[in-house]
């Protein structure tokens, strides 16, 4: 039961959603559908807690909130988000949602319902679920807006989740749902989510740069003052209607571009941005508003014109428009301005359901639209992998996007990277099963070639043309690939028939049972996708069966090097406990229990349970890291923000393993050090000779460059921890000369 005091919170939370709600309502019967949900929710979810303590209605509601206040849709979609744990968490159905609220916000719920359970379930991978969910969606883009809204409320409350669950949480909204965020133009709800992201994943490099940001507003905050002033008396002389504010870079958007571009905090020069937000002249088109702006801010400070970003004239695929101009300030320095229109800034903010304030929902055609119709026609072809399609359209939500035209003048958006067998089947699938080729801006080019922007592209074609397997190796968007797949499907079913067949064969001579497993283990050990490209491989001769049984007995891990003992304590779970599946995994027959730490202890004699370190990351004594059961049932260790690791989260969360050092004092670990500063004669000399004698450190490898009196380079050496590399970084920062030290990642081939 619910104390006093909870139903208090409970009211107020209410009474917030409720005056937000009346200026979404456009009458009194969609006013009290609203009320009629909160009631019912209220009741459904009556003395049920959160994890945190807090009463669940409070969740609800809080979703509703984000849903109308942040992204600003409708009471259905309020209503929905009011509903949206009732069929999956109480004894309420669909039908009683249809029978009290209709048939659409049942739709919503329902949708919503899936997209929960395709993900609660451990009946398959995260990526067969996330197809599935896409498949389940019906023709309303409100459920993934609603969807984002329940995820950016449980991101603010996730520090009362157990680890595992906070692990496969992040990875999952940093792979799926903040690219999806960037799609739909929902800048406010991806930049919240990055910022949590980074909070929880690397803790220590948030919280300094939050302190970073936050010196620095108050030391320069006055300057940028300053800055505004002229700009804003010239837009009041020039009769302009406008808001002026200013904005620092994200802690997120800081740490990747110091990430990215190797360099410290204070080589982060737009950290400043200034933002004009100003009412638009019915009489004057937005765009021109925004370059008599620009004129006029340029008439004090001298523009940066390779820096100008026209996205007024060329919206950007997520429907953000705005132009961003950079000048020099009165200090020296140089400052971002961003002009937008009052409807630009709301599209910017609210993405997708903005356009229906401004357009209305019937009437919506833009690139969003056709994206959406994209995914269904890919998944509407039954022989989509699910991993492959996980990746494709992550890349898909990901990518930039690039416009080429049509002969007749038409234009074309593309994501970068297509070619011009991507343009063909964007025009017709009958075009591109045909094309022989191309001509870009009337020179003729193969189906290969990559387009570039501003490209006029022709389409050459023969009857007797057939889709060719090697397509794929040029293909870049999921429908192109998903239209030559279907057309090889007679041809290479016939070919994995085949392969499968040669493989068995050779399979009974070694005395194996043919079976899943035995494909799997196969197909690792050759590199392949999955057991599709390894028949289809052995019947095009191109894979030697003669090295079959060694292929067997290889460790599948290969790419992994390091192997170490590993410890877990808190095996098994307590008698009588239910659900084991999702808390527990079995290791060499050891009971693993998720909810507990598993200990990497340093102990190289002990080999009855393994971990490994992953080479993509390298993850070292003091890093945050997060381990997966692989499919040799040993755990790989990864770094907690590895991109490999957040792929792996997305798609296998159920394989997660809550992993935590402990102290090594024998074992070292490989990690590389960035380095840069003037450059004189010896330098090299002085740098391995501090590391090798000063600090008595292993070095692997070396390499330093010297350009316009500037060196930069690394080294890769032996540490045994992180607080051996953070006081070596320190003591290489003192080397006469040196400007700048810091950990990179180690990027190299794997064998």
């Amino acid at each position: 039961m619910f104390t006093d005091k909870d139903k208090a919170l409970i009211e107020k939370e209410f009474e917030e959603l409720r005056i937000a709600s009346l200026k979404r309502c456009s009458n009194q019967e969609e006013y009290e559908t609203v009320i009629k949900a909160f009631e019912y929710a209220e009741a459904a979810h009556d003395g049920v807690r959160r994890k945190s303590g807090d009463p669940y209605i409070l969740h609800p509601i809080a979703v509703a909130k984000i849903v109308v206040q942040e992204i600003g849709l409708g009471y259905k979609s309020i209503v929905t988000a009011l509903l949206h744990d009732i069929v999956e968490d109480t004894e309420y159905s669909i039908e009683d949602i249809e029978r009290l609220f209709g048939p659409k916000i049942a739709s919503l719920v329902d949708g919503l319902t899936k997209i929960k359970s395709a993900f609660n379930t451990n009946t398959s991978t995260q990526a067969e679920n996330f197809k599935r969910i896409l498949l389940t969606l019906n023709d309303d883009v409100r459920v993934i807006l609603i969807k984002l809204a329940d995820r950016l409320h449980n991101m603010r409350t996730i520090e009362y989740m157990p680890q595992y669950k906070k692990d496969k949480i992040l990875s999952e909204t940093m792979y799926i749902y903040i690219p999806l965020a960037h799609r739909l133009g929902l800048y406010s709800i991806k930049s919240e989510m990055e910022n949590i992201w980074l909070q929880y994943t690397l803790p220590a490099k948030y919280d300094e740069i939050q302190n970073r940001i936050n010196a620095t507003i108050v030391e320069k905050g006055l300057a940028i003052d300053q800055f505004i002033e002229p700009i804003s008396q010239s837009l009041k002389n020039a009769g302009i209607k406008f808001t002026i504010s200013k904005r620092t870079k994200t802690p997120y958007s800081i740490w990747m571009k110091m990430e990215k571009k190797s360099i410290p905090f204070e080589q982060v020069y737009d950290l400043y941005a200034v933002r004009i937000v100003f009412e638009p002249d019915d009489n004057t088109p937005e765009r021109i508003q925004c370059w008599h702006i620009y004129s006029l801010i340029t008439e004090i400070y001298l523009s940066k014109t390779d820096r100008i970003r026209d996205w007024v004239s060329t919206p950007k695929n997520n429907g953000y428009e705005a132009l961003h101009c950079t000048v020099m300030g009165p200090q020296g320095n140089w400052i971002e301005v961003q002009i937008r229109s009052v409807r630009m800034d709301d599209v910017a903010e609210r993405g997708v359901a903005a356009h229906w304030s401004y357009k209305g929902s019937n009437n919506l055609e833009n690139e969003m639209d056709k994206w959406l119709n994209m995914v269904r026609e890919v998944l509407e072809n039954p022989d989509v992998n699910a991993l492959e399609f996980l990746d494709n359209f992550h890349s898909g939500l990901i990518s930039s996007e690039i416009y080429v035209f049509t002969p007749k003048g038409e234009s074309r958006s593309l994501p970068k990277g297509s070619t011009a067998l991507d343009f063909a089947y964007s025009i017709h699938t009958q075009i591109g099963n045909q094309a022989i080729a191309a001509k870009a801006n009337y020179k003729l080019v193969p189906l290969s070639y990559e387009l570039r922007n501003g490209d006029q592209l022709e389409i050459i074609t023969a009857e007797t043309q057939r889709p060719k397997r090697e397509w794929l190796q040029f293909a870049k968007t999921p429908k192109a690939r998903a239209i030559i797949m279907e057309s090889l499907k007679s041809e290479a079913k016939g070919e994995l028939n085949n392969g499968q067949k040669i493989l068995d064969e050779k399979l009974k001579e070694l005395g194996i049972k043919p079976q899943n497993k035995v494909y799997k283990k196969i197909a690792d050990g050759y590199g392949m996708n999955n057991r599709e490209d390894l028949f289809s491989q052995i019947a095009a001769g191109l894979l030697d069966l003669g090295e079959l049984s060694k292929v067997l007995k290889k460790n599948n891990s290969s790419k992994f090097v390091k192997y170490w003992g590993l410890q877990f304590f808190g095996l098994g779970p307590k008698e009588g406990e239910d659900d084991e599946s999702e808390t527990t995994e079995s290791i060499n027959g050891n009971k693993i229990d998720k909810k507990k730490d598993y200990l990497l202890k340093e102990n190289p004699l002990d080999k009855t349970l393994s971990y490994k370190v992953a080479t993509c990351c390298n993850p070292i004594p003091g890093d945050r890291v997060i381990g997966f059961i692989n499919d040799s049932q040993e755990v790989i260790v990864h770094k907690s923000s590895c991109p490999e690791a957040i792929l792996l989260a997305s798609r296998d969360g159920e394989k997660i393993v809550k992993a935590k050092w402990t102290k090594h004092t024998i074992l070292s670990f490989l990690a590389r050090i960035y380095m840069r500063g003037i450059d004189r004669i010896g330098v090299v000399n002085d740098v391995s000779q501090y590391i090798t004698l000063v600090l008595s450190v292993n070095i692997r490898k070396i390499l330093i460059e010297t350009h316009d009196g500037i060196f930069e380079g690394y080294v890769d050496l032996y540490v045994h921890s992180t607080d051996d590399l953070d006081k070596m970084i320190a003591n290489l920062s003192k080397v006469k000369g040196m400007e700048y030290v810091t950990r990179s990642e180690i990027i190299e081939e794997q064998n």
